[in-house]
């Protein structure tokens, strides 16, 4: 069956924003109390060098000139951006190109508080910037900062139980946002509440704590008969209609997915039959496995969601250029965080899964060829520049074409996810 509609046919980008990709950005995600995102911080490295130079200017106006090229509420799908700034950027007026409301200019904490820079945030606040301290710790001098902050980071790493306690005592009074940095797991994450922390930084919500011997929900092996039956060269139209019609919230999340502006198709369509007619094949696969994916997610956050997203496109827009099979390859990105949504331990999971074993070591953590993108993409959401170089040098691999790729998927899982929720 020929497909007839172009799968997410509006994520497409134009050719100076392909040649800003190779520019390295990533974002974190900075969570609330409920699990949603309050934010991104936005990082960014010049070139793919091997080595990062240090040169924060040089990072800051790259930073810059990508939100310029991309739009800031395509990098972070409306939310506020954090933005690492310079004392360059703060007094030369280059954070003026960031829409104010929807900025975060983060007060990094190499800087000197000096009449100068403290005169420069005062009009950036003025203009409708909000401030941030950066790995803050009470130094001499940055009293005025404080007071103009509507955020506080600090960094779990760095800091211990009692230089918190006290760096907090002091803040008492002070009407600003706490965010803890670094946090990786739920009991850091359980620690920073109790202190008071109420925004968190990390991928502690992608690490949770794994029910033991929790046995997969019946409805979800359903869910996961129809991924195998989805990876078939040909459909089985009737098996998979009866396959769907076991499960209404996910053929309810499937039919929304058809009828949204992601397929494009001019005639709304109300049953499996006739959204596989519609979209053919190979784009019904992709919107089933993205209701499934969103089904497995259902009561965490959506966080893990988009990044399951993200990791799913990437490794199946990239997975020509490793010789990998692209729909394996988008399975493999979307099933590795199974653990995160279904709070279930991989090693519990993988067995279960309609996968090659090549494809279950790799979910695993085993270092294989079919590994080889989703491991990029690790390194590549913490921002560690210098794995990610390691990989594509080893493999040989168009870093031009990577990071290409890297940026649709970004602004496709933007576009599933709406859809999917």
């Amino acid at each position: 069956m020929a497909t007839q509609v172009e799968w997410a046919p509006n994520t497409q980008l134009a050719q100076p924003e392909l040649d800003s990709v190779l520019r390295y950005l990533a974002r974190q995600p900075i969570m609330d109390l409920h699990g949603r995102v309050h934010g991104y911080e936005l990082l960014f490295r010049a070139g793919p060098e091997a080595v990062f130079r240090g040169d924060g200017d040089h990072a800051t106006r790259t930073m810059l000139d990508n939100t310029v090229i991309f739009g800031l509420e395509k990098l972070t799908g409306g939310v506020p951006a954090f933005v690492n700034c310079t004392q360059e950027s703060l007094l030369e007026n280059m954070v003026h190109v960031l829409p104010s409301g929807m900025t975060v200019l983060e007060i990094l904490e190499s800087l000197d508080p000096t009449p100068e820079l403290i005169d420069a945030c005062r009009r950036l606040k003025a203009e409708g910037f909000r401030l941030a301290l950066d790995d803050f710790t009470w130094k001499p001098g940055f009293d005025p900062l404080v007071e103009m902050a509507d955020y506080v980071k600090v960094d779990f790493l760095q800091t211990g139980a009692e230089e918190r306690k006290s760096l907090l005592q002091r803040l008492r009074g002070v009407t600003v946002a706490l965010v803890a940095e670094k946090i990786e797991t739920q009991e850091e994450y359980k620690r920073a509440c109790g202190e008071g922390f109420t925004l968190f930084q990390g991928y502690y919500f992608c690490l949770p704590v794994l029910l033991e011997n929790r046995k997969i929900p019946a409805n979800r092996l359903s869910h996961i008969e129809i991924l195998q039956h989805l990876r078939g060269d040909v459909l089985d139209l009737r098996k998979l209609t009866r396959l769907l019609k076991r499960d209404p919230s996910l053929t309810y999340r499937l039919l929304r997915l058809v009828n949204s502006p992601m397929c494009a198709i001019r005639q709304e369509v109300s049953s499996i039959q006739a959204a596989l007619l519609a979209v053919g094949e190979d784009a019904f696969r992709h919107i089933a496995m993205l209701a499934i994916a969103s089904e497995f997610n259902a009561g965490q956050p959506a966080e893990i969601l988009r990044m399951a997203f993200v990791r799913g496109r990437f490794c199946e827009l990239a997975a020509a250029g490793c010789a990998l099979e692209p729909t394996e390859q988008f399975l493999l990105g979307m099933l590795s965080l199974l653990p995160a949504m279904m709070l279930i331990p991989m090693e519990e999971l993988v067995p279960a899964l309609p996968l090659r074993n090549e494809i279950r070591e790799a979910l695993k953590g085993s270092a294989n060829p079919e590994r080889i993108l989703l491991q990029w993409v690790e390194f590549h959401e913490q921002g560690d520049w210098a794995a990610c170089d390691a990989i594509l040098q080893k493999e040989e691999l168009n870093s031009k074409e990577i990071y290409r790729c890297y940026a649709e998927s970004v602004m496709w899982a933007e576009a599933a996810l709406q859809s999917a929720i």
